[in-house]
């Protein structure tokens, strides 16, 4: 009974002020004709709001539109995204037409009166209604039974991000709108103007992203109790890489520039290169663990920045490791200098007037060991063995070691200082081609 008075007293005070209201009519001050309250009885009397309209019968068709009000934050470390949205439904419900071809705006509490779709937001980790200074809703009613039901939400989505490209990637992220308990025998959902329908993402600027493109689908969920109705909004999202390049691209490759320097100081040099080289992979360690922080819950996923600050670091340690190679080399040099400028003139000189036979006679005498001779027979003008065995073990040990020793030859750096000419070009050449290779990978595959 006392829904019946209010409302009733709330559409009253929307006709003019020359008529009086009384229960159920409406009576012309200077007359005694009177009239039903457009309306009225349909709200109060054989109404059931727990009933849709058509019930029992056609489904009821919901058209929607949205208008994005903000997107205050997308987090790729939760893998979502907040935003403020104004949802506007239209049906028609037969049970509340009235004559004429006005419109009434009710007052938003008259909604637990009425029958409302029961939509809700997919993937929604956090939603609220705004209340300040009353629930932020709009009901306005329409002769031919139309309602229109309007709302502002605040809701947090989720996204799914594929961070591999990060921070050169395009995040696609989606709204989704479907009914709770209604399946598609009693609701059928539809974009009010297909794409049209959707106002508000066009003008959004965002602190690390851009919109690109946004569409609106129009889908089913299949259920185990049933198939229901669902809209699609997806967008999306163009990271602005121009902070990251100023952030972190720039200053790690400074730091690989520096560690270059090390090439143009002398090998003997060894305080200053050595500070180089250390000073620059710490520095490097550090902007490697700084941009990881930022996204401490998704350090699973191997980013784009990951892969560009690990070919930094590994140029950088390259030229610490190359300036360890050459100081070695040279110092292997020095050493060997010495060893052969020191006090055997006299052992050379001796040396050089052994002949060929005193050769023999003493590589026989230090293999007389190892080497068993069945029969020997050596003269003063040539020598003649027969039957010279040696063992198998022994064979292969000789073997390996004579190998051994010119492999080693090999990757012996005669001159050490041509270490540092080659690196001079070798180092920039080769950070060019896999910048190259980087860049065009990430920005076009």
């Amino acid at each position: 009974m006392f829904c019946k008075y209010f409302c009733f007293f709330s559409l009253c005070l929307l006709l003019p002020t020359q008529r009086r209201c009384s229960l159920g009519h409406v009576s012309n001050l200077h007359g005694s004709d009177t009239t039903s309250l457009p309306g009225f009885e349909n709200l109060t009397m054989g109404y059931n709001k727990y009933l849709r309209p058509y019930f029992g019968g056609e489904p009821v068709h919901i058209a929607m539109s949205l208008d994005i009000a903000s997107i205050s934050s997308i987090s790729e470390s939760d893998m979502d995204y907040t935003a403020t949205i104004y949802l506007r439904q239209r049906w028609t419900d037969p049970r509340l037409v009235f004559h004429g071809n006005k419109s009434f705006t009710l007052d938003a509490r008259l909604v637990e009166l009425l029958w409302v779709p029961d939509t809700y937001i997919v993937e929604s980790k956090r939603s609220f209604l705004h209340d300040v200074t009353v629930g932020n809703r709009l009901i306005r009613l329409f002769s031919n039974g139309t309602i229109l039901y309007a709302l502002r939400i605040t809701t947090t989505v989720a996204c799914n991000m594929d961070l591999s490209k990060y921070p050169m990637d395009t995040q696609t992220c989606r709204l989704q709108l479907e009914s709770w308990g209604y399946d598609e025998n009693d609701v059928i959902f539809m974009w009010l103007r297909g794409n049209d329908s959707v106002h508000g993402l066009e003008k959004l600027r965002l602190s690390q992203y851009t919109v690109e493109r946004y569409y609106t689908l129009v889908s089913k969920s299949q259920q185990e109790t049933g198939s229901y109705p669902r809209l699609i909004l997806q967008f999306e999202l163009r990271r602005n890489v121009l902070y990251f390049i100023l952030e972190t691209y720039v200053p790690s490759t400074l730091l690989v520039m520096l560690s270059w320097v090390s090439f143009w100081i002398t090998l003997d040099s060894v305080p200053a290169r050595t500070c180089i080289g250390v000073t620059t992979v710490l520095s490097m360690t550090t902007l490697m663990i700084g941009s990881r922080s930022s996204l401490s819950k998704t350090n699973c996923f191997i980013k784009a920045i990951d892969v560009y600050l690990g070919i930094c670091f590994s140029f950088i340690f390259g030229a610490l490791v190359e300036y360890a190679v050459a100081h070695y080399s040279s110092s292997q040099k020095h050493a060997a200098k010495a060893h052969q400028e020191g006090p055997t003139n006299e052992l050379t000189k001796e040396m050089e007037e052994v002949n060929i036979t005193n050769i023999l006679n003493s590589s026989i005498t230090s293999y007389k060991r190892k080497i068993s001779f069945t029969s020997i027979e050596i003269s003063s003008d040539n020598i003649t063995c027969s039957d010279l065995t040696m063992k198998t073990h022994e064979k292969i040990k000789y073997v390996l070691r004579n190998k051994m020793h010119r492999i080693i030859g090999y990757f012996r750096i005669q001159n050490p200082s041509n270490v540092d000419h080659y690196s001079k070009l070798l180092f920039p050449l080769f950070f060019m081609l896999v910048n190259v290779f980087y860049w065009a990978y990430y920005l076009y595959f």
